[in-house]
């Protein structure tokens, strides 16, 4: 893939995140739910949280898919 591919692909991954919150505050506000969890990748490693095991465990998911395809993209 080409630089600017990887760009366009990376600006538009970071777009679809704002729009993902944006929206979850929308459709969140005034339930009383404020339930809430992070992904920090260091490297290869995914480092995860959340206020409950629900959130938590997607939150491991979610790094662990990005660790499989990191790690697709390097042995290219």
């Amino acid at each position: 893939m080409q630089t600017s591919n990887l760009l366009k692909l990376g600006s538009l991954l970071i777009f679809i995140g704002f729009a993902m919150v944006f929206l979850g505050m929308i459709f969140t506000a005034g339930t009383g739910q404020n339930d809430f969890g992070g992904l920090i990748m260091i490297g290869p490693i995914p480092i995860v949280f959340g206020t409950s095991p629900e959130i938590t465990s997607s939150m491991l998911l979610l790094g662990l898919l990005i660790l499989i395809v990191y790690l697709l993209i390097i042995k290219r």
